[in-house]
Parts: C-alpha cells; sequence; structure tokens
C-alpha cells in the first residue's frame, strides 16, 4: 500500500466506515463523530455533515435522500442529499450493525430483526409496507437484476426476493460465513468471512459460477464492483481485485488501512478505518 498514490486523501477525525456514492459526491460514516460526511468529487474536498447517532449498517441513496441506519437511536434517518436536513426519522432498527441496506423496485430495503425479517420501506410515505421472512441471520442485502439479494451469515445461503411478490423464491449455498456482497457482470459477489472466499453467482440462471479463494477471513471487510472488476477489503488486506471476466484474482495489496470500498467517479474510494483516512485511488494504479 505504499507504493501507492492516491488522487486524493481525506481525514475524518474518528473510524471513517460506509460509503455510498452519488453523482458528485461520496458520503461516509463516521461513528466516533455521530456524523455521516460529505467528499465532493469536483474538489476533493469535504462538504456538508449530518449529525446521526452512531450510524451503522451501510449507507444508501435513492429518491433524491441519503438513507442512514443509526445504530444510537434504533432508527432509518432520511435526509437530503443537497441541505443535509432530515426529512424524515423511520422507527425501524438495522438487524445488526455489521450489515447494509438497498434501493430497488421503488422502495428501500432493509434486514430488520436477526431472526430473518426484511423490510420494505415506501419513500413516499416512509412507511414499512411489507415485512418478508427469509432465513435467521441474515444482514446485508444488494438489489440486483429486478431482485432483492441477501447474505445469510449464520446460514451460508444467498436469499432471493421477488419485489413484486414481496416473498423469498430461492435459497443458494456459498462460502462460510458470508456478509457482504455486490451486483455486477450479471452476478452477486458474496464476501465469505468464515473462509475467505468470494463466491459468485450468475443472476441469470441463478447457479455457482466460482469460489474464488481471496484469502480474505475475518471480521469486517466489504465488497464493491466497478471498472469491470470487483473489489474487496479486509483491515491489513486492503484492496483485491478481481477480473469478472475470468473471475481470477488480478491483484491483492498488503499493508496499513482498508475495511469499507466502493467504486464512482471515475475513482476506488477506500477507508483507512483505523487511522482516520478516506483515500481517492485511480483504478490504473490498481
Amino acid at each position: 500500500m505504499s507504493a501507492l498514490h492516491p488522487q486524493a486523501t481525506f481525514t475524518l477525525k474518528s473510524h471513517p466506515d460506509w460509503m455510498a456514492v452519488d453523482s458528485d459526491s461520496v458520503w461516509v460514516t463516521s461513528s466516533g463523530t455521530n456524523t455521516v460526511t460529505q467528499m465532493r468529487g469536483s474538489d476533493n474536498q469535504l462538504g456538508i455533515s449530518v449529525s446521526v447517532d452512531n450510524p451503522c449498517s451501510g449507507l444508501a441513496i435513492g429518491f433524491g435522500s441519503l438513507w442512514i441506519p443509526s445504530c444510537g437511536k434504533h432508527t432509518l434517518v432520511r435526509t437530503d442529499l443537497i441541505t443535509g436536513n432530515v426529512q424524515a426519522i423511520i422507527p425501524i432498527a438495522p438487524a445488526d450493525d455489521e450489515g447494509g441496506i438497498a434501493i430497488g423496485a421503488g422502495s428501500v430495503w432493509l434486514m430488520t430483526d436477526k431472526s430473518g425479517h426484511l423490510s420494505r420501506i415506501d419513500p413516499t410515505s416512509n412507511t414499512v409496507i411489507a415485512t418478508i421472512q427469509i432465513p435467521a441471520g441474515s444482514f446485508c442485502p444488494i438489489f440486483g437484476d429486478n431482485f432483492v439479494w441477501i447474505t445469510s451469515t449464520d446460514n451460508n445461503v444467498l436469499t432471493k426476493v421477488d419485489p413484486s411478490t414481496n416473498q423469498a423464491i430461492l435459497q443458494i449455498p456459498v462460502g462460510k460465513k458470508p456478509r457482504f456482497l455486490t451486483f455486477g457482470a450479471d452476478s452477486i459477489w458474496t464476501l465469505n468471512q468464515g473462509d475467505g472466499t468470494i463466491t459468485r453467482i450468475s443472476t441469470k440462471t441463478n447457479q455457482k459460477i466460482a469460489d474464488i479463494p481471496a484469502s480474505l477471513p475475518g471480521h469486517g471487510g466489504e465488497i464493491a464492483f466497478g471498472f469491470g472488476s470487483v473489489w474487496a477489503t479486509m483491515p491489513n488486506k486492503p484492496i483485491t481485485r478481481i477480473d469478472a471476466a475470468t473471475s481470477t484474482i488480478t491483484s491483492q495489496w498488503i499493508g496499513a488501512g482498508g475495511d469499507s470500498i466502493r467504486t464512482g467517479l471515475g475513482s476506488v474510494w477506500l477507508t483507512d478505518y483505523n487511522n482516520g483516512k478516506i483515500w481517492r485511488l485511480s483504478p490504473d494504479s490498481l
């Protein structure tokens, strides 16, 4: 990692973690300061900050808003992307502080119970309009190819949910203790914390394409898709790049940093959770 030269470095006071990319900015949580902060892509400067009690379990952008789960208040906070003003506080809590939140099919999707309750939130009324039962120990939803996909860390499966019926329609075995996941190249990619592999599932056939031995076991980490590649991160192995065309690792970077990763605005964005930094990196350098 010391050989890399970031396009920009942003410094936050404490524990930068979850990120979300909008049309001109990247937003990042800081649980140590109870804030979500904008990083402007145009001039590489920090923008507005939003106060949220212990932001956790992902960030999502949709319907002109930033959606922020709060582990401090056990709510879902909706804020305006332009002003940062709070638009709604929805009385539902994320199922776990290490989770996710998804946007798709005209709704916001959040796991709200460790026993397996997926909540569908209507952005017009800011209310839960459906609760879908899926396997226990599921924490991370993502939207891809017109379906919602959720990993069950406790049951080692990927669940497929049809938003047209609000029903779970399929469970697909993946690697050990899957948690974070991403969508790209007609595939769902799961980061499996138990064995350090990355499982690739076709969204067209629902079949497993590959189990990639990425050597990324352990708590934390994240995974994202962009620039024809999958990008995974774990502390001390901050960046692993996988070519989506071949399902093979093309580079793996070792050193300080890591824990959250996103792609957008022509760059790869990586947090250094322990040292309070976010790096903006050119994909060509990786």
